[in-house]
């Protein structure tokens, strides 16, 4: 599905683009390849830059409300300055870096639902920018990522719903200011123990972050809270790991253990520390600390609103 759209933002006989994925699936740390095409309206008119952005949905809380705002989270600009003459084609390849933390849209062919994101191109020219051709991109898990996917699934996880949200978490590098949570309801043996649990990926060219969230069900005379967990291992051991074994001992440990505190949420602002597990190197990891870096920027055009469903106050 390709939109093209006439540049509302130059009026009636202004120049029109349209980009061509070669290939709109690809995985984190991945590269899209594709063509920017332009075509020059009635006049001759001078193109200050051609970019292209990621934009996802973004989870993001003020105060006591949550809203969704659709984010851009990778931009390049693939051309600079040029003259475009009236009826003039002129096609712009391009090689987008795919960021090792871009949420993942697709797993085992099928869409997870909530999950959108697209390649926004923006063609600014004297200074009235228009953003009106996106395409879908679908990212799939990285070979490491599904092995943990599949963990879940051997240990009868089912999977509840994915969204990312606004934050950081502690104790991690994180180039990206949000995270993606895919959540999943727990297999029978944990049932009265545990509510659901929340898998997050971080990965970097060197391997990746598997942080885990169990949200505890309160006891008699006792209120739940979450516990957290946190596995480091290089892509090449990734493959290798006892997934379902290490995730298994986790949950069994926290959902037996019996804690008085209770432990913040990732985009709280709280910090919840804990000790180290012992256990397959897993270690307590903290919950989202205050939010740095890159602020999200917000999208509202008419096919930003139409591709991610409308903007949800």
């Amino acid at each position: 599905m390709v939109f093209k759209k006439l540049l509302g933002a130059l009026g009636i006989g202004g120049p029109s683009v349209d980009t061509v994925l070669f290939d709109p699936n690809t995985r984190p740390g991945g590269v899209l390849s594709g063509e920017v095409r332009i075509q020059g309206g009635d006049h001759d008119v001078e193109i200050e830059h051609v970019a292209l952005g990621l934009v996802t949905r973004v989870e993001s809380e003020h105060g006591d409300h949550e809203r969704n705002i659709n984010a851009e989270f990778h931009r390049i600009v693939v051309e600079g300055r040029f003259r475009l003459a009236a009826k003039e084609s002129r096609n712009i390849q391009f090689q987008f870096p795919v960021p090792w933390e871009t949420p993942v849209t697709d797993v085992y062919g099928q869409r997870l639902p909530g999950m959108t994101i697209g390649l926004r191109t923006e063609l600014a020219v004297a200074s009235a920018v228009d953003k009106g051709d996106l395409d879908p991109v679908f990212v799939h898990p990285l070979p490491a990522q599904e092995r943990v996917l599949d963990a879940f699934g051997e240990l009868g996880f089912r999977f509840r719903r994915a969204d990312v949200e606004h934050g950081r978490i502690a104790g991690l590098h994180q180039q990206l200011p949000f995270f993606q949570e895919i959540e999943f309801l727990p297999p029978h043996q944990f049932a009265g123990r545990l509510n659901e649990v929340e898998l997050t990926f971080v990965a970097d060219p060197h391997g990746m972050a598997v942080v885990l969230e169990a949200d505890k069900r309160g006891g008699f005379l006792s209120s739940g809270h979450d516990a957290f967990g946190r596995f480091q291992l290089s892509h090449q051991d990734s493959m290798s790991a006892d997934w379902a074994g290490m995730i298994d001992n986790w949950l069994h440990e926290v959902s037996s253990r019996r804690q008085s505190h209770h432990g913040g949420h990732h985009h709280g602002g709280g910090h919840h520390g804990g000790g180290g597990m012992g256990v397959g190197g897993i270690v307590a990891a903290g919950a989202a600390g205050l939010v740095g870096g890159m602020v999200l920027g917000e999208v509202f055009d008419e096919v930003g609103d139409s591709f991610f469903g409308g903007d949800e106050g």
